[in-house]
């Protein structure tokens, strides 16, 4: 029998994805086999075919193992003991930003849920926006204490990485840009 690709998961997540899905769909499947196992991935499918959770679920995975776990000040603070951001999901829209925030919920609240029922500590995981709407008092918040998720415009991260916001960024583990063909090949491109 072939192992599922959600054996690769934690079990809290794994519970979540079958309670409410029948099954990863095909592009699901082939993006975490390859983030899985380390490896970069372009995920290109239609819509509708579940690349954001695609692109979202590993991490997920990966900060609900993390949980409880001591995080290492940044910048050798010795004040600060969380780890900075992990997840950078970068998106040519802030609408679609605020849509992925939203569509976090689910997968998070759910894992929450499960871990409740299986007697294990629920993870705490942030999620912060930052755009050219963000008030200067959250962003400054953010820069004290930053989201393990930080969902942000390309603007945006610009004005971050040329800034003392920087400094969160130096724990990021994995990159997400949606809508890549977006960006390519515009003022905003690579």
């Amino acid at each position: 029998m072939t192992a599922s690709v959600l054996d690769r998961f934690h079990p809290q997540v794994a519970t979540w994805f079958a309670e409410v899905f029948a099954a990863p769909t095909a592009v699901q499947e082939g993006a975490w086999r390859t983030i899985s196992a380390g490896e970069n991935a372009l995920v290109v499918a239609p819509t509708g075919s579940g690349k954001t959770l695609a692109a979202f679920l590993w991490s997920l995975n990966s900060l609900v193992e993390r949980a409880g776990q001591q995080a290492l000040p940044i910048d050798g603070s010795t004040r600060s003991t969380h780890g900075g951001v992990k997840v950078l999901y970068i998106s040519p829209l802030k609408a679609l930003g605020v849509d992925v925030e939203n569509n976090l919920r689910a997968p998070l609240g759910g894992i929450a849920r499960v871990a409740q029922r299986m007697g294990l500590d629920t993870p705490d995981i942030s999620v912060g926006v930052r755009s050219g709407d963000t008030p200067q008092a959250e962003r400054n918040r953010q820069v004290r204490k930053p989201p393990d998720i930080l969902i942000t415009t390309p603007e945006s991260l610009y004005l971050m990485l040329t800034s003392k916001a920087a400094g969160i960024l130096k724990t990021v583990d994995t990159v997400i840009v949606d809508e890549i063909h977006a960006l390519a090949g515009t003022k905003r491109g690579v």
